[in-house]
């Protein structure tokens, strides 16, 4: 894997995101959620496929900034602007319309945008579990998780690593929010 282009997507998307924050508690910056998802891809996936990795990096950047694909292409090459494509919520349609269209995609994705789409997912699950959005109701976080699952059924039989992270974290998602009802 190429560290130097590894380094240049990050400092390419840290640019693009630079004025954004998660909706967590904390309101972290933004650049540190397509980190953990490559992260989770390499480490606990075991994927080191470059493509995939800064796919990871750059999955949010057309869907959350004024990037394009173009732009993508031009600097990272087709094969990720395609993944990044793949894995991009198409922000015309309503919210709900996006969540129902993100499970009918999963299901017809590439191997690769589905082990993106799961590494997205953990990495989601673990900041509503840990650090949730201070107005998200528990009602909305058991949706969020309920909907994540939905997403993730879709995308199995691509990395049991990557699904057995998710199960378990699922299981934590669900005793802490029932106890909390």
């Amino acid at each position: 894997m190429n560290v130097a282009r590894i380094l240049q997507a990050i400092t390419f998307a840290a640019l693009k995101d630079k004025d954004q924050r998660r909706k967590d508690a904390k309101a972290s910056p933004y650049i540190n959620h397509p980190i953990q998802v490559a992260t989770l891809l390499a480490t606990d996936g075991g994927i080191s496929e470059e493509t995939v990795i800064l796919a990871a990096i750059l999955h949010d950047t057309v869907e959350d900034t004024e990037t394009t694909f173009e732009e993508l292409e031009q600097h990272f090459g087709s094969a990720v602007s395609a993944l990044v494509r793949e894995v991009t919520d198409d922000k015309r349609f309503s919210k709900e319309e996006r969540k129902q269209l993100q499970i009918e995609h999963a299901a017809r994705s590439s191997v690769w945008a589905k082990q993106i789409k799961i590494a997205d997912k953990i990495c989601n699950v673990r900041d509503v579990l840990l650090s949730p959005p201070p107005d998200w109701t528990e009602d909305r976080r058991r949706e969020y998780v309920a909907w994540s699952v939905q997403v993730v059924n879709c995308c199995r039989g691509t990395n049991t690593s990557l699904e057995t992270i998710f199960d378990t974290l699922i299981e934590r998602a669900r005793a802490t929010l029932s106890a909390r009802m």
